[in-house]
């Protein structure tokens, strides 16, 4: 599953999945282009990768806006002249039921989750098919797939997400961009642990939540990135519109 030769922009590169994955497709071959809206986190993302002997560069902005995703774009084909793989990453979360969800939190779980995949997909499409195509890779949940009555906002915007992908991989195969999505289930991050942490007991907490998954555990960073190494990859060259789980059954059950 080599990726020597692509250059891959991976966005909400700056920790948890998104680091994960930066780093493995450098450790892999490719030129990567770290986004985050945490400048420092993007710039200790590209340090780490750099320091192994790969090739990085950082671009600080918000995925939510239009011209942040523009400049990304294009500092990636300025940098390295082409662009072969797009991690559409970054995410925010917010527990909140669907009455208490106010109007200001659904807006950014909206922009930042949902519109963000449609803003990298918008610029980054055009920059792949002058290369002859490429591959993108969006990160949905298993909350797409499935509810949480605390989560809804965050549910809304990865069912979109999943049907963005769907609706991206038939428009454009025809001219050689594939589109999956992956929907991993609870993933060691930082948005993860500080759900556990906001928890009277922590570790109650994350033993309970353990508990539902068959192999007692939730997953690891490098788990997810190594899914998506995969549909990044020529390995998967005929996968597209493909919604891959990675949740160690965690929803394959009914009670």
């Amino acid at each position: 599953m080599s990726l020597v030769g692509k250059v891959a922009l991976v966005t909400g590169a700056g920790s948890g999945i998104g680091r994960a994955i930066a780093q493995l497709f450098a450790k892999e071959g490719a030129r990567v282009v770290v986004l985050d809206c945490d400048e420092v986190a993007g710039l200790n993302t590209v340090d780490a990768i750099v320091n192994a002997g790969g090739a990085a560069i950082s671009c600080h902005g918000d995925v939510a806006k239009s011209e942040d995703v523009q400049r990304a774009v294009a500092r990636t084909l300025e940098r390295y002249g082409r662009l072969s793989v797009l991690v559409n990453n970054a995410a925010v979360q917010v527990l909140a039921k669907l009455v208490e969800t106010s109007e200001e939190v659904w807006d950014r779980i909206q922009d930042v989750n949902l519109k963000g995949v449609f803003l990298g997909c918008k610029y980054a499409i055009p920059a792949m098919l002058k290369s002859g195509g490429g591959s993108i890779v969006n990160i949905a949940s298993v909350l797409g797939l499935v509810g949480d009555p605390d989560l809804a906002a965050y549910c809304a915007a990865k069912g979109g997400v999943i049907a963005l992908t769907k609706v991206a991989a038939l428009t454009y195969g025809p001219q050689g961009v594939r589109v999956n999505c992956i929907c991993p289930g609870d993933v060691e991050t930082p948005l993860v642990q500080s759900y556990f942490d906001k928890d009277p007991d922590p570790a109650r907490l994350r033993a309970e939540v353990s508990s539902r998954y068959a192999l007692r555990r939730i997953a690891t960073p490098d788990e997810i990135a190594n899914a998506a190494l995969f549909l990044a990859s020529d390995a998967s060259s005929f996968v597209t519109g493909s919604t891959l789980v990675v949740d160690g059954a965690l929803t394959v059950k009914c009670y």
